[in-house]
């Protein structure tokens, strides 16, 4: 469960959380901006875009510890938040999948048991309910939709805090689960990222606990046709808690993440190439960061939004390959928060817990150039 390890030693780390390099100056990069408070503070939740602009937030921890069954609106053309229908069940560090009809489908999670249960919500019905079960209970997993409608769900932790190599793919249609793979090591603290030829690419995270931690900087492939996982090249830096977003050239960017110690915390990048199976060297981001998985963004114009790990957001430029820092800053960095891309080119940051181990009901916009 990526929310029961919540690190406070960033004043020792060996690259502090957030320490900035000398840049060049930047061309324009937006800016972030507080636009509502939610009702309750979540970290380990989930924030869906819906068919009418809303913004579905689901779950997490909340500011007193224990998950949430609850959920909340944000309109984000009003800047309000609203209530709406709890959930079946309480769940943190789950996965929210928004699926073509609009619907969006809630897996797994923990709750002081790992879930195996999925319920969907639907906007026009505004409420939960009850769609099927995985065939194994997990949180801190990875939900990939696939182009055939089906979710790929990808390592995690299950029952007994055991560490999974598991793999299912999991049918809105009929409610139910395949087994597929499994993936060659158990893996939580992952990533995993569709690639335009419709495969998923699987990078590090780890398996176990403190000194029987291993970090992984091995990576594999799912191929949707064979149902099964292969080995693919390796990262140089192992690292976990990191992030991962597909270029619009194809190419998957790999960023941050920190060592086994949780002390370490990378602001390094690498760029995985589909057509080689080969990682390389990518640019070194502004800040560094870690515990930001799905708040890199890439926008309409090919940028990409680096929005939590640190105290401030960063954006890639497409054509120099340089990170650049955004105007505004968050009270503290923000670990677990969400980040969802709007229709108009912004992006909702939503929640996340800080140093001081406080899940936040902050809600900031970042107003893209």
């Amino acid at each position: 469960m990526r929310y029961l390890v919540w690190c406070t030693c960033a004043s020792i780390a060996t690259l502090s959380l957030g320490e900035q390099r000398s840049i060049p100056a930047a061309p324009a990069t937006g800016s972030i901006e507080r636009m509502a408070t939610l009702a309750m503070g979540r970290a380990a939740h989930t924030t869906t875009a819906l068919p009418s602009g809303d913004l579905l937030v689901a779950g997490g921890m909340g500011s007193r510890g224990g998950s949430l069954a609850t959920t909340e609106l944000i309109h984000v053309s009003a800047g309000t938040i609203g209530a709406t229908a709890s959930m079946s069940q309480s769940r943190a560090s789950h996965t929210a999948t928004a699926l073509g009809d609009g619907r969006v489908v809630l897996a797994g999670g923990y709750n002081g048991e790992y879930l195996a249960s999925v319920e969907v919500y639907d906007e026009r019905l505004r409420r939960f309910q009850v769609m099927g079960r995985l065939n194994e209970g997990r949180s801190g997993h990875t939900a990939t939709l696939l182009p055939n409608g089906r979710i790929l769900i990808v390592g995690g932790v299950g029952r007994g805090w055991s560490f999974l190599s598991s793999a299912e793919v999991f049918d809105p249609a009929s409610g139910r689960s395949e087994n597929v793979g499994p993936m060659s090591v158990p893996r939580e603290s992952h990533t995993a990222t569709l690639l335009a030829d419709g495969r998923v690419l699987v990078v590090g995270g780890h398996r176990d606990r403190r000194e029987a931690m291993e970090v992984y900087a091995s990576a594999e492939l799912y191929d949707p046709a064979s149902r099964r996982f292969q080995p693919t090249a390796h990262l140089t830096t192992a690292r976990h808690k990191h992030d991962a977003v597909r270029l619009s050239d194809g190419r998957v960017l790999v960023l941050g993440g920190a060592d086994r110690t949780d002390r370490r915390y990378f602001a390094t990048t690498e760029i995985f190439n589909p057509v080689t199976g080969s990682f390389g060297r990518g640019p070194s981001m502004v800040s560094s960061r870690y515990k930001f998985q799905g708040t890199s963004v890439r926008l309409a114009n090919g940028d990409v939004l680096v929005a939590a790990g640190a105290r401030g957001a960063e954006l890639l430029d497409r054509d120099s390959l340089t990170f650049h820092p955004v105007a505004g800053e968050f009270p503290a960095a923000l670990f677990f928060a969400t980040a969802t891309p709007l229709s108009s080119g912004d992006v909702v940051i939503v929640g996340g817990y800080s140093t001081d181990n406080q899940s936040t009901k902050g809600v900031w916009r970042f107003r893209a150039p």
